[in-house]
């Protein structure tokens, strides 16, 4: 039923006066495209797709323009379409795509996902077996630096409602690892953490504010290097389930950035030309995975 549907949509590729009268496509090839809606047939411009062949290999994929539309080509054949957005559910049709010849899904509407459930109130701890706290930087101008701390606890109280939650980490400066024993001495050293000094690094939340769908912001205060900044987590709920033993857990990704200046990290030997051996700004990203409190 699908194939018949979409044959009484696909024309030639270059007719001539067609929308796509002006792309040229192999003579093996045609061309695959659709526009994606929402429920109220606004453009869901934030959407991704990708095409799959038979083989379930991914062909071409990527983001939409600006009307929520997307035209690829593609070699003659049986391809397996999937849009994907934050916030709805998923979308996965077959198209037949033939040589020369133009496939149209059309307009596809993406339903409106339903949010997972959220953690029960209580106490809960984070898992550090299953959680970790990641970091890159900036390195000379190019590359960057990746890294982690391999000592950290944290508890969240879940709130009946999740605006009161209250979250604390509290991180071992010494256990940071970038997996290079002088680069990682140099980091525990008074040029950055000063790892005698201020041993820990904690996060106090103060609130939680739901940003549609599955994000959420977890502002608080990070103290480091012996300096409190208020700080916003990016956060993706990722729901409840269940672990191989059958305990409770629920589990997010977050992420941040910080500045060095504002912790008072400010080490910035110059190389040649001016450039900085390490750079203003550190990306943090969180996995994390939470229990019920025993």
């Amino acid at each position: 039923m699908f194939g018949r549907w979409l044959g009484d949509r696909t024309n030639r590729a270059g007719r001539a006066g067609g929308p796509l009268s002006a792309v040229r496509v192999p003579p093996s090839a045609g061309v695959l495209s659709c526009r994606v809606l929402d429920p109220v047939n606004v453009p869901v411009r934030h959407a991704e797709f990708a095409v799959s062949d038979a083989m379930g290999r991914k062909v071409v994929g990527g983001g939409l323009d600006p009307f929520g539309s997307f035209v690829a080509t593609v070699p003659a054949g049986e391809y397996r379409l999937a849009v994907s957005a934050e916030g709805f559910t998923p979308y996965r049709a077959d198209a037949t795509v033939g040589e020369s010849a133009h496939a149209s899904l059309g307009d596809v509407m993406l339903q409106i996902a339903k949010p997972p459930a959220l953690p029960e109130a209580g106490d809960w701890e984070i898992d550090p077996l299953h959680s970790s706290i990641g970091f890159s930087a900036r390195h000379i101008g190019l590359a960057r630096i990746h890294g982690r701390f391999n000592s950290f606890a944290g508890a969240i109280r879940m709130g009946e409602r999740m605006k009161d939650s209250a979250m604390h980490v509290v991180i071992d400066a010494a256990s940071i690892d970038t997996a290079v024993k002088m680069r990682d001495d140099h980091l525990r050293s008074g040029d950055f953490l000063d790892v005698e000094r201020f041993p820990t690094m904690e996060f106090y939340s103060d609130r939680f504010v739901h940003k549609g769908g599955s994000r959420w912001a977890i502002t608080g205060g990070l103290t480091l290097h012996g300096v409190t900044r208020t700080v916003t987590l990016d956060t993706e709920y990722l729901g409840v389930g269940h672990g191989i033993e059958g305990e409770t857990r629920a589990a997010c990704r977050a992420t941040t950035e910080l500045h060095r200046d504002d912790f008072t990290i400010t080490w910035q030997t110059m190389l040649a030309r001016g450039i900085a051996a390490v750079g203003p700004s550190i990306t943090i990203d969180l996995d994390m995975q939470i229990v019920p409190k025993s």
